[in-house]
């Protein structure tokens, strides 16, 4: 008996979107080519925008978030000016992770808990997402191994950050990772080193840059990360923030409850989410 195909899969239903990713190549080839002639797609296979609901693309990824600080350098100066200190540029990247369970979807609210910070903070990422299986990568075939990218909002609890003199426990609350609205194919993003990205938040531009200003770029990212480490199809890397982050400002403007945030990325779009104040009603 002949090997499922992509195609075979695809028709079947139900697939994640981890499962897509898995399939490689052949299954976006045959999504394309459904796509050109929509009047073969089944009924309940077309879904209305306004009649839907989107969740995160990977609404539980299967591991932790893959993040980078400190991948802007007007972001380190700030960092450096309300800090009073003098850090140089990284010459490595500087990882850390955000758990599936922090993850959230266009839309939904980002938890404020004052009994558990005071500090909340925002920082628009572009995300990489991962569709081919790879260790040891170089920088030369890494966005070979790349599936597309959305946006990142790696939400920050920034006393937690200070207190536990690392970034995890400040990055990992639950709902702190916002991302959406989906992902778009790397074949509609010719450079993901050319992409302006903002965050507003209640209409109010923080952060206004372009990918161009990375430190280490996409690429680069990939390799050092999957040396000795094996990344896999569906695995999602947050790229790092540009400056404006709410800390930084003078005075502080940490997010407070009924906050906006809006982050956009040209040619991906745009991810909204409510800040909301539990402790008021816990």
């Amino acid at each position: 008996m002949p090997e499922p195909t992509a195609a075979d899969a695809i028709d079947a239903g139900r697939l994640t979107l981890t499962d897509f990713i898995t399939l490689g190549p052949a299954a976006v080839e045959s999504v394309r080519k459904l796509l050109t002639d929509p009047s073969s797609l089944p009924g309940d296979a077309i879904i209305a925008a306004d009649a839907s609901h989107l969740l995160a693309p990977i609404p539980r990824p299967a591991k932790n978030v893959f993040c980078v600080g400190r991948n802007y350098a007007e972001h380190i100066a700030e960092d450096n000016q309300s800090r009073d200190l003098s850090t140089e540029i990284p010459k490595y990247p500087q990882y850390f992770t955000k758990p599936p369970t922090s993850v959230i979807g266009p839309d939904a609210d980002v938890r404020l808990d004052e009994q558990v910070t005071r500090r909340l903070d925002y920082e628009v990422e572009l995300g990489v997402v991962i569709g081919a299986l790879g260790r040891d990568i170089p920088a030369e075939q890494a966005l070979d191994h790349v599936f597309g990218y959305t946006i990142i909002n790696d939400v920050t609890a920034r006393d937690l950050q200070r207190r536990h003199d690392q970034w995890f426990k400040g990055k990992a609350l639950d709902t702190h990772c916002p991302i959406g609205p989906w992902i778009v194919h790397k074949s509609a993003v010719p450079d993901p080193q050319r992409l302006a990205i903002s965050l507003a938040v209640n209409g109010e531009m923080r952060q206004n840059a372009n990918t161009a200003e990375m430190i280490f770029s996409v690429a680069v990212l990939i390799d050092w990360l999957s040396r000795g480490l094996t990344l896999e199809p569906g695995d999602m890397i947050a790229t790092g923030t540009p400056s404006g982050a709410g800390y930084a400002m003078d005075p502080r403007q940490f997010l407070k409850d009924g906050d906006v945030m809006t982050c956009r990325i040209e040619g991906i779009g745009s991810l909204e989410n409510t800040v909301r104040d539990v402790s008021r009603t816990s």
